[in-house]
Parts: structure tokens; sequence; C-alpha cells
């Protein structure tokens, strides 16, 4: 039995040494052992000391001598992936390399969230799988929406994430073609201009009626298309798409194609009153830019036999249209409809508040591109609603920051402890347990530290404690202030460890710390917590942005000298 179970574990350290540098640690093998062999759960204390003197020795030997043995004696534990892995990404029906066009068409009324990253990260994908090219593509055609710094975070977030496109352009550049388009419509009497009100339109439809404006003339229409851009005033006039009022897909029951908005543009300001609806313009843009694949969510699913029936009636080329799901995470709304109140009205300090589900927030909360892109590409490319538990995004994101983030001590509720024959005068700690490249840190120390409270309300006087990264101590005294004398240095497995922070030089934090944002569709008052803290004074040297490993509390970023944000365990 136990030269089996000796076998296993040294299988697994190999294995996890060969991905870490060289180095293993106990922890990581006791957890992968038990995970395949739920036979030795219940064995777990007598395993241990197994698994102590296997890690050490394998700790000993060279990365390549651990690679050699891995692949001579545990080749099943090797894992060979595609040199370019499109995790759930499909083929494309009728691409061919090189002529893959894709593009990415968000409408400049917001700032991007995670559920724009999963569009243009497949857009992006697609592109770069068939060696084609992406378009990023402004649909600025509602000016009520629309603002300039709309724009701008776009394209921050796009950076942000590391999409690269090839062509950058607005479909308000291409306004007069647009519009020439509408006028063949109406010509070819494929559309017409409608003058009724909104409730009759809206009745008309609802019931599969014509409306009177239907069985206008040419003449009738040519002039009220023209009167659209100097007489009537907004909601007087729309251009409908002459479809099929009886169709069983309301989209069809004669849509809007062209309305009036007086407002200003952010980019033409005054120059244009007359718009197209998304339907018209998406069709023509798609067509005239030569993309070859367009894709959007599948709440849009309805609007294909729309998109296809305009580009027939024009005669343009038509894309092929492919429909994906949805992203967003439990009680973690995208719309703007709600998210737009919720900073308008205070209720979060701003797009970048790190319960929101926008890119900046998940910036500033310390999620990394690498690791949405790898949690996009995982969920495959589906229809099925996907409605994602944020933690699945957090254990890609764990895997990321964890080699290069930098552990630091922290405690909270901080209670003094004073070791009375201390003689150290300063400590010098590791930057990471197992990336000796980045360094050590160096702490000046007379004795006298903070716990954490939790941890002071557990010890009693004659209780032998491990000051991490220190030395073992004796308590002597507890209560509101507690004392103790210095033991011994030698690492004793049984004595429980407790983080400390010097209290000459401890540094005060907030940490902010995200929970759900809505619970049962309602916005809940506590999900945003602040824990008050002490850390490290080394907090302070770090880069603002810095992602940090708070020993046993969890992974933060560095928001300023006075703050950290909670990312997750």
């Amino acid at each position: 039995m136990e030269d089996d179970v000796r076998k296993a574990i040294r299988g697994i350290a190999l294995q996890n040494a060969s991905e870490h540098e060289g180095k293993t640690r106990n922890d990581a093998v006791i957890s992968k052992i038990l995970g395949t062999r739920p036979d030795l759960r219940t064995k777990a204390k007598e395993i241990m000391p197994l698994i102590t003197e296997i890690v050490s020795d394998i700790n000993k030997i060279s990365l390549a001598e651990q690679k050699a043995e891995l692949e001579s004696s545990f080749p099943e534990l090797l894992v060979v992936k595609p040199k370019h892995e499109r995790v759930g990404l499909p083929p494309l029906e009728g691409a061919e390399h090189g002529k893959v066009v894709t593009r990415f068409p968000p409408e400049p009324n917001g700032y991007p969230h995670i559920g724009h990253a999963k569009a243009a990260i497949i857009d992006e994908e697609y592109a770069k799988m068939y060696g084609g090219k992406l378009i990023l593509r402004f649909d600025d055609t509602n000016p009520e929406n629309e603002r300039l710094e709309y724009y701008a975070a776009i394209k921050v977030g796009l950076d942000w994430l590391g999409v690269k496109y090839d062509q950058i352009k607005n479909t308000s550049d291409d306004m007069e073609l647009i519009y020439k388009k509408g006028l063949e419509m109406i010509e070819a009497n494929n559309a017409y201009v409608c003058t009724c009100d909104k409730e009759t339109i809206s009745k008309n439809r609802r019931e599969m009626k014509d409306c009177k404006c239907r069985v206008g003339d040419h003449n009738q229409n040519i002039k009220r298309w023209h009167d659209m851009f100097k007489k009537y005033k907004p909601g007087e006039a729309i251009v409908r798409f002459r479809g099929d009022m009886q169709s069983e897909n309301t989209v069809m029951r004669d849509p809007a194609m062209f309305r009036i908005i007086d407002e200003i543009h952010p980019l033409l300001i005054d120059k244009y009153r007359v718009w197209p609806n998304y339907d018209f313009a998406v069709a023509i843009e798609d067509s005239i830019d030569g993309v070859t694949h367009a894709f959007r969510t599948k709440e849009y699913e309805l609007r294909n036999e729309l998109y296809q029936a305009i580009l027939d009636k024009l005669g343009m080329r038509k894309p092929k249209m492919l429909e994906f799901s949805r992203l967003e995470f439990e009680g973690m709304p995208v719309s703007k409809r709600i998210l737009k109140p919720l900073v308008q009205d205070g209720k979060v300090s701003g797009y970048d508040d790190p319960r929101l589900p926008t890119l900046e927030a998940m910036r500033r909360r310390g999620i990394v591109p690498e690791a949405i892109r790898k949690f996009v590409l995982s969920l495959s490319f589906t229809k099925s609603d996907t409605l994602a538990p944020f933690d699945t995004l957090e254990s890609f994101n764990r895997k990321i920051i964890d080699v290069t983030s930098i552990r630091l001590f922290m405690v909270t509720e901080p209670v003094k402890i004073t070791i009375k024959n201390n003689t150290l005068t300063q400590a010098e700690l590791p930057n990471h347990p197992q990336r000796s490249e980045m360094g050590k840190r160096h702490m000046e120390i007379d004795g006298n530290f903070y716990i954490s409270g939790s941890d002071a309300k557990t010890l009693k006087v004659g209780d032998q404690i491990r000051l991490i990264e220190l030395y073992n101590v004796k308590i002597t005294k507890t209560g509101s202030e507690i004392e103790a004398e210095y033991s011994d240095n030698d690492f004793k497995s049984e004595l429980p460890k407790i983080q400390w922070i010097p209290q000459k030089t401890a540094t005060k934090l907030n940490i902010l710390i995200p929970k759900t944002l809505f619970v049962n569709e309602k916005f809940n008052e506590d999900s945003l917590e602040t824990l008050h803290a002490y850390t490290e004074n080394h907090y302070l040297e770090l880069n603002e942005g810095a992602e940090i490993q708070f020993v046993r509390f969890g992974y933060c970023r560095k928001d300023s000298a006075m703050q950290a944000i909670y990312t997750h365990k």
C-alpha cells in the first residue's frame, strides 16, 4: 500500500514542480492526491510525513531531472497542449483562410462590460483563427444616448483586453450612403413614410392591420421623405420597411427604418436629423464593409429575417449571421437601463465601482484581461443562456495572478502583543513562497507587534505559537494587551501560525469588499463592505494597481495609499 501511495505522491509532486519552475509545495500535493485518490481522504494526517519527505526530495533535484523522471516514469501525467488552442470555438461555415472579416459594432451609449468583452473576444479570435480582419465599428446613429466619453471608454476597454482590430470606423461616417439606400428602398416601393402616431402604429402591428400610409403612392412617399429633413418634427414621420403585417414574426410587421432625432450628435453635431434604425444601418454597413461572418447575441435572432430581407431588396451581398448567448453574472446585470440609474443616483461610485460588470470595474477589482479571455473561450460558442457564477472567472484569475502577487501580512481588529525577550532588530521575509526572483522585504522589529483580534481571542497563558517567518513564543499574559516570551526558532508544524505587523511601522488600510450587487433582482444595500486593517509599511512602496495576496485573507489590488480592493480568495 505504501509503495503505491508513494508512487502516486511522487508523480503528482513531479508534475507540480515541472509546472512551477522546479518547486512544489506540500499543500499543492496534498490537495491533488486527495482529489485523485478518495480512498486516502481519511488518512490525510498519516500521509503528510510522506508528502513532506517526497516534496523535499524533489525540490533538491534540477528542473531538467524532474521533467526527465516525469517523462520516463509518469508519462500519463504529461499534458501536451495544442499550439493554437481555441477552446470552445467551432469552425466557421464557408470560411476561407485570409478572407474572413468580422466586426465588433458597439453603440457608444455606455461603458463596456463583460458582455462586450465576450463579443469582442469571439470576433477577434475568429479573425485570428482564419488569418482575417476585425473591424471596430461604432454603431452611432442614436444621438439621444451617445457621448464622446463612451467612444473613448470602449477603446480603452478593448486596449486593456488586448483586442487588436484592423480597422476602426463609425456608422455615422456613411450617412450619405445610408440615405441613398433608404431612398432606393422608397423608390422601389419597398419602404414608405408613415405619419401615424406611435399608439396607432403599435396597435396596428399588434392586430396585424395595414395603416393608411401603407397605400400611399410613390409621389407621396418621396415628398414625405424630403419633408422629414426639414418640415416634420420628431415623432411625426418615420420610414417603415414594407414587410408582412400578417407575419408571425412581429419584427417583420413593417418595422421602422428611419426616424427624426433633433439632438446633438457627439461627432456630427447638428449635421443630420434623420437617423437610421439599427436594423437598417447594420445590414448596410456589414455588406459594404465586406463582413463575411457577423456575430451577435441571440436576442437579435428574430431580427435576422429583416436583416436578410433588407439586403435582398437592395441586391446587396449578405454575410453569414451567427448568434451566441448573452453573458452576465448572477446578481450583476449588464443592462444599461439598470446600471445608469445606479451611477446617477449615487448608489455606486461610478462605472469603475468594483461591484459592477464593466471592464473598468473588473480592472479596478484586480481581474486581469487574460483571465477574461480564458473564461470567455471556456464557455464555448453556444446559444444557451450564460448566467455564470462570478467564481468561475475568479478561478481563471487566481491561477494567473498567484505567481505575480506579493505576499503581505495584514491584521484586523488589532491587539498589541509584546515579546519581552526579543533580540531581533529586523526580519527578512520572502515576497513569494515559490518565486525567489521576486526578492525579499525587510521589516524593522522591536518586539512590539499587532496580531488580529480573532487570533488573540484563542490564546491562553502557557500557549505556544509561531509568529510566521519569525520565531516561536510562549504566551505569558492575555487580555486587552498580550505579553509573551521568545521560545526558539525551530519550525514546529503543530504550533498555531499567526501573522503579525510591527506596531512601530503598521500602516492603516481600508479594504473594499465587493459583494453581490442584486439579490432577487433588488439592489443590495450591503453590497460593499469596508474592512479596516493594518498592513506592513512595504505596502506603501508598491505601485498603484499592484496585485497582493494578504496572507490567509485573499487577493487584493492596491487602489491607493490608503485603500485596497478585494479581488477574491
